[in-house]
């Protein structure tokens, strides 16, 4: 089973960027399509981006399209979310996710609620 540990989280001003890592334990993510979520104070959970497993498709939230990069190195077992010009809204717990069979396009819709593996989150806070 693979395991997921997200860091890089923290406070950053409106319009700062931050970096978040994932890295993926216990087994490869090879065959995996990785995602990212994130819940802010009050809210459900919604996806933020997602990258198929050879990483030649992603998809990404109309809010955060532009802005956010996800990327992956199959070889380090890590996933990374470039976040560029953040916003307070963007403030939330962000958390990795990986399934073996729900794909990436899969990931921005109702199944990405029900995904095989997450990881614990790690807090980014925009502040203004």
């Amino acid at each position: 089973q693979v395991q997921l540990v997200e860091s890089g989280g923290g406070l950053v001003q409106v319009g700062d960027s931050l970096r978040l890592s994932c890295a993926a334990s216990g087994r490869s993510i090879t065959v995996y399509a990785m995602g990212w979520f994130r819940q802010a104070p009050g809210k459900e959970r919604e996806f933020v981006g997602s990258i198929s497993w050879n990483r030649v498709d992603t998809y990404y939230a109309d809010s955060v399209k532009g802005r956010f990069t996800i990327s992956r190195d199959n070889a380090k077992n890590t996933v990374d979310l470039q976040m560029n010009s953040l916003k307070p809204e963007d403030t939330a717990v962000y958390y990795c996710a990986a399934d073996r069979i729900t794909s990436a396009q899969q990931m921005a819709t109702a199944l990405g609620e029900h995904l095989e593996v997450w990881g614990q989150g790690t807090l980014v806070t925009v502040s203004s």
